[in-house]
């Protein structure tokens, strides 16, 4: 048994501090917040198995080169003159590679698959979060779009996923919630989706029935170090001492990590959500509406639309509202008859995703610091990812042989 701190209250530092505590540890998890808010919480709620390329593939550069002037495009690198952001894109444009690809995409389904069985087991002792198997559909416009997910799709077959190609025609027999002007679309029988909101208030629950100390409103200011080992965190509340320590800090590991002398390629990567309370006319299923790359969530009476992905800095604060009309114009081209308007500022969430150059997330120890377990990186699918890395971490830290292989998990991957 070990005294574990987690540095992290997001669903990721949630979930490591769920598995640790089962497995007997004593964990204590350090938050600036209060743990009410962030990335999870207005997360898409995907459970995406589907999921197996990583942000960084053939063409994605010049695609966002394109996207860069087109201010309602579903990604953009806002440009400034910093060293981080050039040497995260040069490495990103290295690992823009089919080897890379190739290498990732069975790592990716089996930490996917991983996750997607321990919700299960989480669901059948309490399913207050609504998790829910319905599958994912990908629909598409254009020929060309759907081109690209077909191959996708191809690709998901062949490592086992359960796949069915659609014609417009069979995307409405599906899809009775609502209509759709389609060309096609793809139905990955292997996802599933839950409320992100709801979910965390079920995690915390349960880890503090599993006695975990959460610590709210606790700033971490730096670390203690001894003979590489970290023997002290200091924060704005005190001090904090354990045997080993999880860095889950999301979009803000990597100023975390420096401060511990280690390099994280890692960038924040804005993205914006709102829902719609109690809405009377919804999807039954979750969608990736794909022109425009923007998710739809039905969650119990509600819906969530999300999207965009901005590469910035955890400062920008501002709400961009060309994202938004480009979120709202996708939402009516694919659903005609939903009558949808631009949401108020106060309605409009906005969080920052943890973006690696690699895009994979890193759930890996260090030679530096062998008492130390990163756990970040997670993009988009921090919510899809989060039980299969807690579950990671609790191994690794436990000195136990991981559930997956954890190689292209690692923080120079």
């Amino acid at each position: 048994m070990k005294d574990v701190i987690v540095i992290g209250g997001g669903v990721i530092g949630m979930c490591s501090a769920y598995y640790l505590a089962r497995e007997g540890h004593r964990v204590t998890v350090l938050d600036t917040s209060d743990m009410s808010k962030g990335c999870s919480f207005g997360n898409a709620g995907l459970i995406v198995p589907s999921h197996i390329i990583p942000l960084a593939q053939p063409g994605m550069i010049a695609q966002g080169v394109r996207w860069m002037f087109n201010p309602q495009s579903p990604f953009y690198v806002k440009p400034r003159f910093d060293r981080e952001l050039f040497s995260w894109g040069w490495q990103f444009y290295r690992n823009s590679t089919r080897k890379h690809v190739e290498r990732a995409m069975p790592a990716l389904k089996d930490l996917s698959l991983l996750s997607k069985e321990l919700y299960r087991d989480l669901a059948r002792q309490n399913n207050s979060f609504f998790y829910d198997e319905k599958g994912l559909l990908m629909l598409y416009r254009t020929e060309k779009t759907g081109e690209e997910e077909r191959h996708v799709a191809e690709e998901a077959k062949k490592l086992g996923l359960e796949v069915d190609f659609l014609s417009a025609e069979e995307v409405g027999k599906l899809e009775t919630g609502m209509d759709t002007d389609v060309l096609g679309g793809i139905h990955y029988k292997s996802d599933a989706h839950l409320y992100p909101n709801k979910f965390m208030k079920f995690i915390r629950d349960e880890i503090l029935k599993e006695g975990v100390i959460l610590k709210g409103n606790t700033a971490v200011k730096d670390f203690l170090i001894k003979e590489n080992t970290i023997r002290t965190v200091i924060t704005d509340k005190g001090d904090f001492n354990a045997d080993a320590f999880v860095l889950a800090s999301g979009a803000w590991s990597a100023h975390m990590a420096k401060r511990l002398g280690l390099r994280l390629p890692l960038l924040p990567g804005k993205g914006y959500s709102f829902t719609l309370k109690n809405a009377e006319k919804r999807p039954l299923h979750p969608a990736i509406l794909c022109e425009g790359k923007v998710s739809v969530t039905p969650m119990g009476e509600d819906l969530r639309f999300g999207g965009t992905m901005e590469i910035t800095h955890t400062r920008d604060g501002r709400i961009n509202t060309n994202r938004l009309r480009g979120i709202i114009d996708t939402i009516r081209s694919f659903y005609p008859g939903f009558e949808i308007k631009l949401p108020d500022k106060k309605d409009i969430w906005y969080g920052f995703r943890p973006c690696t150059s690699s895009g994979l997330p890193v759930i890996s120890g260090t030679e530096k610091i062998p008492n130390l377990v990163i756990a970040t990186g997670h993009a988009m699918m921090g919510v899809s990812l989060a039980p299969a890395t807690g579950k990671l971490v609790s191994e690794m830290i436990s000195g136990k042989k991981t559930s997956v292989r954890t190689e292209m998990f690692g923080i120079n991957t």
